[in-house]
């Protein structure tokens, strides 16, 4: 499956983004699709993830009651809506799919990712 993010940009602390990743090529069908970021000099970590199927997304900590991930099966799209962000929640945000029903936050487990979208927030 191929992937294509985008939503990202500037905005100031408190404000709010929604980043959309679609599929092409294939469905979601029967996959699990996270969202990553990457601070700037930091490493990639895990944000969310959903199963395209149905069932609680799972989140990291430091994003729980802020961002929210959910699917538009009609799309073949997965969403981050993105609230209350504040400065250390710039990062490249990248969106990756597994062909699983197991919800999992190794990125090493993930097959394929798309380019990846800037997210800037400034104080």
């Amino acid at each position: 499956v191929q992937l294509q993010a985008s939503g990202g940009g500037l905005v100031q602390a408190g404000n709010s983004l929604r980043l959309s990743c679609a599929a092409s090529g294939r469905t979601f069908s029967n996959y699990v699709v996270g969202w990553f970021r990457q601070p700037p000099g930091k490493e990639r970590e895990f944000v969310a993830a959903i199963k395209w199927n149905g069932g609680a997304p799972i989140y990291a900590d430091f994003v729980k009651g802020r961002f929210t991930i959910s699917r538009d099966n009609a799309k073949n799209t997965v969403y981050l809506q993105m609230n209350s962000l504040n400065v250390e929640d710039t990062a490249v945000y990248y969106c990756a799919a597994r062909r699983s029903i197991v919800l999992v936050s190794v990125e090493g487990r993930y097959d394929s990712w798309g380019q990846g979208t800037q997210v800037t927030v400034s104080s």
